[in-house]
This record gives C-alpha cells, structure tokens and sequence, in this order.
C-alpha cells in the first residue's frame, strides 16, 4: 500500500482558523520542503526536534512567513523523516504551500495515509491506529476517555496477554503430535478447559462492554414519548437550549422522529422527540406513531412525559381503577440477531430490536384517564388538590431489561400543592422549572465508573465483529475438548480464536481491511 515511502503531503488543521499547519511525510519530505522554505540554515543539515523560522516564496512572491518543525527517522509519527509548516490559517496561503510541494516532488496523501504508515512502521497497532481517528471525532468528555484509553494501548495488551495463553495452550497440544507414538499429553485436558473458560469470559466481558461503549461513542439514545400535547416537543427545546423542534397546541403535530445530541456532564445524549402515542384514524398519524414505537426500542433511556393536568388524585381514582383496568400495549423486543454480524453489530449500538406491536386503535392516550361516573378532572382537584398524590396511568410500551425509563410529569405549575409518587420527576418545560434535576437523573442512569477507572470497554464495531467470532470459535474448542478431539484437531480450533483476537490489533490483516479502516480518515492524519 505504500509507494516506496515516497514523500506525502496534506493540510492537518480545517480551513478557517487562523493558525494551518501542512504535513510532509517521506524519506525526500527534508529535500522537499528545503526547495521552498528559506531559513537561517539549511534544514538538512538541521537536528531531529528542532523548530525553524523562514518564508516560503513562489520565486521573488513572498507566500507567508512559516514556521517548520523537523522530525527525523525513526523518531517521528510516521517513523519517516517528517515536516510540519505552521502558516497563516487563509485558504489561499494553504493552496499555494500544497501547489509548491506538489511541483516540488511530492503528492497529496490518501485519507488515513500518515497513520498507514505509523501503524506499518509498528509505530502503534491497528487498534491504536482506530483509536487516533476516535480521538479526533470525540465530542465528549466520555468519547474522549474511550479513545485516549484505547490509544494507550491498554486494550491491546489485553488482547495480546489473551493471544499469548491462547497460542501457549496451542503449542502444548502440537507437542503432544511430535510424540504421538509415545503417548504423552503435555497439555491437561481438565486444565486447559479451565483456561479456556476463563479467556472465554473475558472476551464476553469485553464483548459485552459494547452497549455502552458504542452508546457512548456515539451518545446515549433517549426517546422522550408520551400522548399528544403533553410537551414532549417543549420539554426537548429546553433540553437543547434552543428551538429545534416545533411547538404547537394541535394534537399530533410532530408526525416524525426529530433527533438532537447534547452534552450532559460529559457524557453525549441523543434525545429523539416522537409522535404523541393515542387512537387515531389519521394514516400519516398512525405512521408516526409506529416510528415513536420504534424510537422505544432503540433507546437505552426512555423518559416518558405525562400531563399533570390530566391526572387526578389516587384516591379519586379507586373507583375509576377496579372498573376500567389500565389497557396497556407492549412492545416486545425481538431476540438477538446473531446471525447476521453487520446487523448485529448496529443493534448492539443502538439497542435497535424488531418490535412485534399490537394495533392502537383502541387504546387511550397516555396519561389520560377517565373519571369515575359524576366525576370530572377539575371537581376531584378541586376537592383532593391540596397535598393529594396523583395517580399515573400505566405505560402503554414495555422495555427490556437493559433499558432504564424515568417517568415525567409536565405543566406541574398548574397543579400547585400536589404530590407525585416517588421516583417521578415533575417539571414545567414551558417554565424551566426541574429541567436541572432531570439532567441530573438522566445522567445518573448512564454508569461511566469503568470507564473512569480505567476498565477497557469496546467502541468499535469491527471489534465487536471480531471479539464475537472469537467467542465463537472458543465455544467449538471447549465442545471439542468435551468431545475428546485429537490434538490436531484441538489446536486448530484455538488457533482460530487466535486469528480473530489477531485481527483486532493487526497481527492478522490484509489489504481490503487497512484499506477499509484508513479510508474513513481525514486526509491530514
């Protein structure tokens, strides 16, 4: 993939800052930059690490005064004799530097390809290499800590101490084949199932940190749903500090998922403002609503907003309660698909699940209720308003076990004096009144404590891919160590856990991957 480690050259820094910088990587990036740039000295005769000041001109036209920064081989990001020009940040000024080093020798650099060459001069690994293009796209402090740690290489030293037993455990079992004829077993088989079964955990430990990791790489998804009107679109302005959604007091306005990120204590949330949940004979309606559904199922936090104006007190209600039983619809998250890794792999990351929905139709709005026979909303507030507890309807959804639901009562204002249940959370969105507490609670169900220790915990999907494969692959060594294989027969099937514990830090790769992963890279790095 390299062409002799000819020199490259690429803008590092994105057009409209008052400060560029252009990279020039090779074994002529010295020679290249020195037919342009005018200093006190040459720099081919200058040291590794040193700074220089000149210009660089287009003949007797003065381009900009520069600053060059020299790295020599092996000493360098790339592990090539690499330079740095610092320029005025005008678009113009770059455009001419990178046309002069072109008619200099040099050529414009693929994306990923300084980081190409890093990574095939073992400089860092594959795993690290990915983590260099995370660090750059982290919008949050949690995103920042995910990369950072993986660019440590603390994942992948974990990886290689589980290759090394890995490959330990394969060795003694092809051993045994040099001395097949004498009958001996240097690997116990009691004891190598029980080494087995210990990597085998560790690899679900990782595997299974990628809900969280990808959810934090990429933000939280959380669905705010609820009945039309009940402020859900209010409550998502005041979430984001700004009028993203439309606000308006005719029922099922929003007929679309509307989706918004914003950071909370470090941690990035992508909040997903959905159709209001009721009966209607409105097609375009009933299509929203179905979106809202599947809003549910994606999202690790559902906050689900009831109107306090709708409720009335639990003891006004009792009557109402045994006579009409809640109805409730339930979306039941489908099982895993395992079989396809690319759509296992997007599940994983958003919790996206197949739901099996029941038709809604008959089904009341959220948060509504209907009062007992010769009682109304306003008479039962005005008789049990003051320090009265009120009542919420049931969920019309059901969530699995891994997703967290906060519930929300809205317009709390116009209901002075009331109690809410413990555990809900009441707030004006039209006031900004508890916006603050439901940040807080919001962010409460989001568990960064291993991350913040230290823990590795997987973002990546190819990762993931791998670590599944992997996981895989052991399962049919440790069914084979059941079954009595041969030695042969055994060690192959461990090495094939090796071979995919392999791809993830690069020891095993090829083209078509590299060239898939370094694709994705901004052409600078």
């Amino acid at each position: 993939m390299l062409h002799d480690h000819d020199t490259i050259v690429a803008p590092a820094t994105p057009t409209g800052g008052a400060i560029a910088v252009v990279r020039v990587s090779g074994s002529g990036a010295i020679e290249t930059v020195e037919r342009i740039f005018r200093g006190r000295r040459p720099l081919s005769e200058a040291a590794g690490y040193t700074l220089h000041r000149g210009t660089i001109s287009d003949g007797a036209r003065l381009i900009d005064d520069v600053l060059v920064s020299l790295f020599r081989a092996p000493h360098s990001y790339t592990g090539e004799d690499s330079v740095e020009i610092s320029c005025h940040g005008s678009a113009y000024v770059v455009s001419e530097i990178l046309r002069l080093l072109l008619d200099a020798g040099a050529r414009m650099a693929t994306p990923g390809e300084f980081t190409l060459r890093a990574f095939l001069a073992g400089k860092l690994d594959l795993a690290q290499a990915e983590a260099v293009a995370d660090l750059i796209a982290s919008s949050s402090r949690a995103a920042h800590t995910l990369a950072a740690g993986q660019l440590r290489g603390g994942f992948s030293k974990r990886l290689d101490h589980l290759r090394g037993e890995l490959l330990h455990l394969a060795s003694l079992l092809e051993l045994e084949l040099d001395f097949s004829e004498e009958d001996v077993e240097f690997a116990d088989r009691r004891k190598l199932r029980c080494t087995m079964e210990e990597i085998l955990s560790e690899i679900l430990r990782l595997r299974g940190s990628f809900a969280l990791g990808s959810a934090l790489k990429e933000g939280i998804p959380v669905a705010i749903v609820g009945a039309p009107n009940v402020g859900k679109s209010t409550l998502l302005n005041r979430l984001l500090n700004e009028d993203r959604a439309m606000v308006s007091e005719i029922a099922g306005t929003t007929r679309d998922l509307i989706e918004e990120q914003t950071v909370i204590d470090g941690v990035r949330f992508r909040f997903i403002d959905t159709a209001g949940i009721r009966a209607t004979d409105d097609r375009l309606e009933r299509m929203g609503i179905e979106r809202t559904r599947a809003g549910i199922a994606r999202a690790r936090i559902v906050v689900r907003l009831v109107d306090a104006t709708t409720l009335a007190p639990a003891d006004s209600a009792r009557t109402e309660a045994a006579a009409n039983p809640p109805h409730t619809h339930s979306a039941t998250a489908a099982g895993d698909n395992t079989a396809a890794a690319d759509t296992h792999v997007n599940a994983a990351a958003d919790n996206i699940a197949t739901a099996a929905i029941s038709d809604t139709h008959n089904a009341p709005a959220a948060g509504s209720q209907t009062a007992p026979e010769g009682t109304t909303a306003a008479t039962a507030r005005d008789a049990h308003e003051d320090g009265a507890t009120l009542r919420l309807p049931e969920p019309e959804f059901t969530l699995r076990p891994e997703q967290r639901l906060l519930t929300v009562v809205n317009k709390l204002d116009m209901r002075p004096g009331v109690t809410l249940p413990e555990g809900v959370i009441g707030i004006s969105a039209k006031r900004g009144e508890g916006i603050d507490l439901l940040r807080h609670r919001l962010r409460e169900q989001v568990d960064t404590a291993a991350l913040e220790q230290g823990d590795t915990v997987v973002s990546n999907g190819r990762h993931y891919e791998a670590l599944t494969a992997a996981e895989r692959a052991l399962e049919e060594a440790l069914r084979g160590c059941d079954a009595m294989l041969t030695a042969d027969l055994l060690s192959e099937e461990i090495r094939q856990v090796i071979f995919h514990l392999g791809t993830i830090t690069g020891q095993i790769t090829t083209d078509e991957i590299l060239g898939n992963i370094f694709s994705k890279f901004c052409i600078g790095k």
